[in-house]
């Protein structure tokens, strides 16, 4: 599997070519089979990008959304990332896409998973876009090195769709889609900000075990395109 990369050389760049490219690999996926899966991650990262997407003038009517992973927080909290796609990306042209939340009304994330299994609006796999981040431990969606479910979330023969984690350096029980959800993605996105999260990147892929810094697993099994600007 491969890495390329895209550099940009400012964010606003980045935001504006990103959308646009986003935007059409959906196109050419409803032109295809008359829909679209778009799955993206949470965090400030993404922000103006989505500001940039939602404007985009596709049929976001065939788009079904969700996300790489969510916090089992209710969907009017601070931290849910449900609220930041709501408010950032499921507005404009794209208000009339449609969302499938990853949240439940269970209290415990683990007790959902079956759940979400079972749900029929999901999105098929595998998605036709997906937007991963990471974090300054190199976790991406929610599989976090310091987490007891981080081999069952890395395991590509699980047959699992969904996990839930409980990571012990960030608040909250998570539910994530599993590492081979997201590498069976048409499109795989990794779009980072910053130097500080170049090098991040750079050390991940040089461990040997890829529990220690997840991102190295996706990369490792899935073509993935780099988008970063300083």
């Amino acid at each position: 599997m491969a890495l390329t990369e895209q550099k940009f050389a400012s964010r606003e760049s980045l935001n504006e070519q990103f959308a646009k490219q986003v935007a059409g690999l959906l196109s050419d996926a409803i032109a295809a089979k008359g829909n679209a899966s778009l799955a993206v991650s949470g965090g400030s990262t993404p922000l103006p990008f989505f500001q940039q997407l939602c404007q985009q003038p596709i049929d976001w009517s065939s788009v079904v959304v969700t996300l790489a992973d969510e916090r089992w927080v209710d969907n009017t909290h601070a931290d849910s990332n449900e609220k930041l796609v709501r408010e950032n990306l499921l507005v404009d042209k794209a208000a009339v896409a449609r969302f499938f939340p990853l949240k439940t009304g269970h209290d415990n994330a683990f007790d959902a998973v079956s759940t979400l299994h079972a749900d029929d609006a999901q999105p098929r796999l595998p998605f036709d876009v997906l937007i991963l981040g990471m974090g300054g431990d190199a976790h991406t969606a929610s599989l976090f090195p310091c987490c007891a479910q981080i081999d069952a979330g890395l395991d590509l023969n699980s047959g699992n769709t969904f996990i839930a984690t409980e990571p012990t350096t960030a608040p909250h029980q998570r539910m994530s889609y599993t590492l081979p959800a997201l590498v069976s993605a048409n499109n795989l996105f990794l779009h980072l900000t910053g130097d500080e999260k170049l090098a991040v990147l750079e050390q991940a892929l040089t461990v040997a075990n890829a529990a220690e810094k997840p991102i190295k697993a996706v990369v490792e099994n899935a073509d993935v395109t780099l988008v970063w600007a300083p």
